[in-house]
């Protein structure tokens, strides 16, 4: 019998030892939450300002001088502006996740390390902008700003998603170069209609409370210059979409942003003669977020992607962490 003493591993190497050595299904599902999540939190955002909510806590962190929760005298604002902010801590929670579930995976899969750790230093960006928010009475231009580094996250987001269902970057172009011009220049005007928008709404009735003032624009006038790059951004995408039928390109993401578009457009034009009703100015705030990521996909597809089983693995060794 050997005197040799066997150690049990710590709790430290025992979870080392669980993380992923691959992109495996926990790390599939766990980037597909991250996008989702930074989806809905620009709906949950939304229905904080167009049912007047914005102010439902009237201070920040806590939600009153002496509670981090709303409290029954806070009304239903109070709810929904403490929903949109637990909302946070879920997305917290998932992409702390995301992080340690390419923690192995960081030294071949580098970009998923990064686009990971770029999510997380987002959190606390946004906390400290939703606080400035709050202190500043609802500031529509800090308010638009909150907007769009929402939007660059739900961007970001899809980078992740792409990169771990489709493997690391490729090093040759998959389309050809006027092809891929023109999708950049689709990419750009998408930019310029996201901050039109942002700056249309700024102008208009939803500002979040009754007493918050707005940015000085003219809406009428807002509306219809929102309105320009909204249908350039559709044509553009039409002629890419045309393209990929004349040359056999692929079809399934430029068809994917015509479809986005299409509805966009509708709710706008829909929003614009009803009044801005609060359903399609919400529906209208979601579906920029699901163009913004349709057109970040297909930008992504302008180029080749390595296969998985050639970015994959040689791991830490699980041995390599002691507790």
């Amino acid at each position: 019998m050997s005197n040799a003493q066997v150690t049990r591993p710590g709790p430290v190497t025992r979870l080392w030892r669980w993380l992923p050595t691959t992109t495996d299904r926990r790390v599939r599902f766990i980037v597909w939450a991250s996008l989702v999540c930074q989806v809905l939190l620009i709906g949950t955002g939304g229905a904080v300002r167009l049912t007047g909510s914005g102010l439902g806590c009237p201070t920040w962190p806590r939600c009153t001088a002496d509670s981090f929760v709303s409290t029954p005298e806070m009304g239903i604002h109070g709810v929904i502006e403490f929903g949109n902010r637990l909302l946070t801590f879920v997305l917290t929670a998932v992409v702390v996740l995301a992080f340690l579930f390419v923690l192995r995976m960081r030294k071949q899969r580098r970009e998923l390390f990064w686009l990971t750790f770029a999510q997380g230093m987002s959190i606390p960006l946004q906390a400290v902008l939703g606080g400035i928010t709050v202190l500043t009475g609802l500031n529509p231009y800090i308010v638009g700003a909150h907007f769009l580094v929402s939007i660059a996250l739900v961007a970001l987001s899809t980078v992740l998603v792409w990169r771990v269902l489709r493997g690391p970057r490729g090093h040759h172009a998959a389309t050809p170069p006027a092809y891929a011009r023109l999708v950049h220049v689709v990419s750009g005007v998408v930019l310029l209609t996201v901050v039109v928008g942002v700056l249309t709404t700024g102008s208009g009735p939803h500002a979040g409370d009754a007493a918050t003032p707005r940015n000085g624009l003219d809406p009428a006038v807002m509306d219809h210059v929102h309105s320009w790059p909204a249908y350039a951004t559709l044509a553009l995408t039409l002629a890419v979409v045309v393209w990929t039928f004349r040359t056999g390109l692929p079809r399934r993401f430029p068809l994917a942003l015509l479809g986005v578009e299409l509805v966009q457009i509708a709710v706008g034009i829909a929003q614009a003669r009803t009044g801005l009703p609060p359903l399609l100015v919400g529906s209208h705030m979601v579906l920029a977020a699901l163009l913004v990521a349709a057109t970040t996909a297909l930008v992504l597809s302008l180029r080749e992607d390595q296969s998985p089983s050639e970015a994959q693995l040689t791991v830490d060794s699980p041995e390599s962490v002691r507790v």
